[in-house]
């Protein structure tokens, strides 16, 4: 197996919980040493989210694996003073913040600051609303930003409150931009086969708000050509048809059960119609094309709904895969990790924790053929690896680190006691 496609990239990342965490631990899986600044004690907030084993947050050793973990306190001037120096060094390619617009700038960290100390420093900053505008000093959070960018408008039932998936989209896909953002950036500077570099970073800025906007397909160009305004659908997609959720018989304890149909292809919608006996509609001359299907969404919905009625969902599924159209069963966690699909893709990792406890966490996607991601560890302990980095980067000697482990300004390996009776 060749290298790892992003060995030699060497990125900071001071940000914590989701949005800038997400866009290191992408870089990090394949294969960049990211080093991972949180503060002394009790580290990065998600290290107490959701369900923790042995006082951590299972969601963080997935989010933080790969990383090193740096404890220094930001909030201490030594503190700022170290993340000065570990730029200047030059040997930083891409920093990583999403802390609220101007908290960099008051711990003089801000681009101004950290470009003049290495022009070739790369920054990539995730916020709410971006860094200007009449918003970008607003606190963001991920269920805002969906908000504000237009998904939760469309997310629910027609007539009904709007509502928000079971995950933190706007953070994770604020996540992706940034890590495509900085990988453009770092091509900008060191150029390719056909491209000059400029040998200079810039400055990237993700909003998280922007980022959900950037996802809405075409909402915007029929706002502004027709007036049109989207609405909540359900389990439908306007303008697409025949696609949604379906019910199926109930379950043998009485739940509701449904699967998954996306035929919204000319040739897959009329293999649908003939695997449910309805070739009058596969043959409709009306329904060749999807523009004559949206017209007669309600029952051509209709239809679906009653031969997917009288099956169970797999049986439902084996009818339609045998018919070669593009349907799915509606999976919870514990289903997908049974999936014959999954489980041949490789997508668990399993993984040791410090207990001895075993774990699964998701694999590293996407899959490359010669340089593929992968896990090398888990989200590691507060602070394992500060005096690691700081010696290799800095040159700090041990009794420098002991010395700012001790005034707190760091944490990691306490100094040894020396017991005066073994010296003889």
């Amino acid at each position: 197996m060749s290298e790892q496609a992003l060995a030699g990239l060497r990125v900071l990342e001071l940000g914590q919980l989701i949005a800038g965490p997400f866009a290191g631990a992408m870089l990090a899986g394949f294969g960049a040493q990211v080093i991972k600044v949180e503060p002394p004690g009790l580290g990065d907030p998600l290290r107490r989210w959701r369900r923790m084993h042995d006082g951590t947050s299972l969601w963080w050793r997935t989010m933080a694996r790969n990383k090193q973990s740096v404890a220094i306190d930001l909030r201490t001037e030594q503190g700022r003073w170290l993340i000065r120096n570990l730029v200047a060094t030059g040997q930083i390619d891409v920093l990583i913040e999403n802390f609220r617009p101007g908290r960099m700038e008051a711990w003089g960290l801000g681009w101004d600051e950290l470009h003049a100390l290495d022009r070739r420093l790369i920054m990539v900053r995730i916020s709410g609303y971006g860094q200007t505008g009449p918003r970008a000093q607003q606190p963001g959070f991920a269920n805002i930003a969906e908000a504000v960018g237009g998904l939760r408008y469309l997310s629910g039932e027609p007539g009904r409150a709007p509502v928000r998936s079971g995950v933190s989209l706007g953070d994770t896909i604020s996540g992706l931009h940034a890590a495509f953002g900085a990988l453009t950036a770092v091509r900008a500077r060191d150029g390719g086969p056909s491209q000059r570099g400029t040998g200079v970073g810039q400055l990237v800025d993700v909003a998280l708000s922007e980022s959900v906007f950037n996802m809405l397909e075409s909402l915007l160009p029929e706002f502004s050509m027709f007036g049109h305004v989207r609405q909540r659908s359900g389990s439908k997609l306007e303008g697409i048809v025949p696609t949604g959720t379906y019910p199926c018989q109930v379950g043998p304890s009485g739940e509701d059960r449904w699967v998954a149909i996306g035929a919204n292809s000319d040739s897959m919608f009329q293999r649908l119609m003939r695997a449910i006996g309805r070739a009058d509609l596969a043959d409709d001359p009306a329904l060749r094309h999807n523009d004559g299907r949206v017209a007669r969404e309600a029952s051509l919905d209709e239809a679906i709904a009653a031969w997917t009625s009288e099956r169970s969902p797999e049986q439902a599924l084996c009818e339609l895969e045998a018919a070669e159209v593009a349907a799915g069963p509606i999976q919870s966690i514990a289903e997908i990790a049974a999936d014959p699909q999954f489980l041949a893709r490789q997508m668990f990792d399993a993984v040791t924790l410090p207990d001895g406890a075993k774990l699964d966490i998701p694999a590293v996607v996407p899959k490359l053929s010669d340089t593929p991601g992968g896990t090398a560890w888990i989200g590691p302990e507060i602070g394992a690896h500060t005096h690691a980095v700081l010696r290799e980067l800095l040159g700090f000697a041990d009794d420098d680190l002991y010395d700012l482990a001790e005034a707190g300004v760091v944490q990691g390996p306490v100094r040894p006691i020396i017991d005066d009776t073994d010296r003889g």
